[in-house]
């Protein structure tokens, strides 16, 4: 799915994993959490405030959209908004030292290329290249 910056970053209900609506299968894919505890949760919040849980519920069931079926290109693409929403700060600090890494990378190539050393290995692969008479 293509889709901006935002549609990853947002609650959905889960339906796939649905119990009642997919507001809880939705809060746990949202935070990574396990279903099972969140479901919990709901319960044991539900019994000691049953009309603002039930509301909440209520509300959430009616007005989040149902999580996309192609919300993500691949497991990859899952693994990394997963990874964000857990930590923002760590998933940036990752991609800040994977470009830093590449641009070192990219730098070391510019300089081989740039220098007097490619031209001669250039010229020597010419040389290997070339039938001999």
């Amino acid at each position: 799915m293509s889709c901006d910056w935002g549609c990853h970053n947002r609650f959905y209900r889960d339906t796939e994993n649905r119990k009642i609506a997919g507001v809880c299968a939705g809060i746990a894919d949202y935070f990574s959490w396990d279903v099972n505890v969140v479901r919990g949760l709901t319960v044991l919040s539900t019994i000691m405030f049953t009309f603002v849980t039930v509301g909440l519920y209520v509300f959430a069931a009616m007005f989040l959209p149902e999580k996309p079926r192609d919300l993500y290109d691949d497991d990859r693409e899952e693994k990394y908004w997963r990874q964000y929403r857990k930590s923002p700060r760590e998933t940036l600090s990752t991609a800040k030292y994977r470009f830093r890494r590449l641009e070192r990378k990219l730098n070391r190539m510019e300089a081989y290329v740039t220098s007097d050393r490619y031209q001669l290995d250039r010229e020597l692969q010419d040389l290997d290249r070339k039938p001999a008479r």
